[in-house]
């Protein structure tokens, strides 16, 4: 895929009337994908796609389309004919105060070697693990590639191969132990131990639920569910636009009247190698930006555009300043959830989260799947689903009572028009006072 970009970006740099400038950017991926239910393979397929990106830029007019490749000669003419109807554009367009893109030539490559797994092979061990349990769930793997280059010069380039399980072990109605396991390289340990708890999950949801009153509770959160938060947090928290907009739900630590624990430090890590160090204008991106710094807020993801609104030097975030590359470190409690809880309630995954006061970093959700009644370091019994409403400030401030020693690498299993490379790496969270609402 690399070298048939490149030679369409060269055709049509060729094409180039004046002072037009062409940015283009790709995304292709080769992606196995395997459905299953009831521990069975029931639907499998392959996909492979390519998408181009162009945005002609003449002086402070710009234009923008997109179209599917077919990895064939007719590419060339398709591609020229969206070129001539973004030129046609261009002197109805008013111009764009906020435009930037790069200037300075800087050319990348990162391929990643392929130790992925055979699909198939992978397959079959997932089913024979799932032996007498209905699993419910979905495998996708392969390459992942994404490319830029511009009329003057630059050519970037990202290749990374990943899979994800993303699956189910269910009971009945809404008790089932929902489950990830992803990566670059298989381990059959990993996923045996994965399985293994999941089991152990699934024999504590056959005990009859309970109800518990509302009010604050010792919570764990399982890295599963501490990510729900923090991709909340995400929504406009660490883009700097957001922040001087003041829409930010961060705003409060932004401008110094709020923190979190000390053990808290929280980075988009680039440089962790699963996305892209560039962007559709041309930006690299640094290794690591860093939002919170032991407690204190710190640095923002800077688009292109707010970095030309607001004078300020962009750190290659794309448009919506969202990160994809979230690292939190690590902190230094054991892993057994049970045993650190003592009493509580055990959470391993979250949903339906919104904020409740936006202003205040506080927000609210539902929990979800297996979330467990823990007494004296023991599980008990499954609990029903409730609702939670607390401020992120106290979750990760006054009330984290600590963070994990071991973190848990969280892939997207996103593939809304493709496979996403966004990621997560992230400890569980023993949290004092979790405040349950119903």
């Amino acid at each position: 895929m690399q070298q048939g970009f490149h030679d369409l970006a060269d055709h049509l740099f060729g094409l180039l009337r004046g002072d037009e400038v062409l940015l283009l950017g790709f995304d292709g991926e080769e992606s196995d994908f395997v459905r299953l239910n009831h521990g069975r393979v029931r639907q499998a397929g392959a996909v492979q796609q390519r998408v181009l990106r162009l945005q002609l830029v003449d002086g402070d007019r710009h234009a923008s389309a997109s179209l599917t490749l077919g990895g064939t000669d007719a590419d060339r003419g398709r591609a020229a004919d969206a070129l001539r109807g973004l030129r046609d554009q261009l002197p109805h367009l008013p111009a764009d105060p906020h435009l930037l893109y790069a200037t300075d030539v800087s050319n990348t490559e990162t391929i990643a070697p392929n130790t992925l797994p055979d699909a198939a092979d992978a397959i079959d061990r997932v089913v024979a693990a799932a032996d007498g349990t209905d699993l419910v769930g979905i495998w996708a793997s392969g390459g992942i590639h994404s490319g830029f280059a511009n009329s003057l010069g630059q050519r970037n380039w990202f290749t990374t191969h990943s899979f994800h399980l993303d699956w189910s072990l269910y009971h009945r109605a809404d008790k089932a132990v929902k489950c990830g396991y992803a990566g670059t390289t298989w381990d059959d340990g990993a996923f045996a131990a994965k399985m293994a708890d999941a089991r152990t999950q699934l024999a504590v949801l056959e005990r009859p639920a309970r109800t518990i009153p509302p009010g604050k509770y010792r919570a764990w959160l399982a890295p599963s569910a501490l990510n729900e938060v923090v991709e909340l947090l995400g929504w406009g928290g660490f883009g700097l636009k957001a922040q001087r907009s003041k829409r930010s739900p961060l705003l409060r630590a932004v401008e110094g009247r709020e923190r979190f624990a000390d053990a808290v430090t929280l980075s988009e890590h680039t440089g962790a190698g699963l996305s892209p160090g560039f962007q559709d204008q041309g930006f690299l991106k640094p290794d690591r930006v860093c939002f919170v710094s032991a407690g204190a807020y710190q640095d923002a993801l800077v688009s292109p555009r707010s970095a030309r609104e607001y004078g300020v030097p962009t750190n290659g975030a794309a448009a919506h300043e969202g990160p994809v590359s979230l690292d939190m470190a690590a902190g230094s409690l054991p892993s057994d959830a049970a045993a650190q809880l003592g009493t509580g309630v055990l959470v391993n995954n979250l949903w339906y989260l919104n904020y409740s006061d936006r202003t205040a970093c506080r927000i609210t959700g539902m929990t979800r799947f297996a979330t467990l009644w823990v007494e004296d370091g023991e599980i008990v019994a499954p609990l029903n689903v409730m609702r939670f409403d607390d401020s992120v400030y106290r979750m990760l401030g006054s009330g984290l009572a600590g963070l994990t020693a071991d973190r848990e690498l969280l892939l997207s299993a996103s593939t809304y028009g493709k496979r996403s490379t966004a990621s997560a790496l992230l400890p569980g969270a023993l949290v004092e006072d979790f405040t349950f609402t119903l």
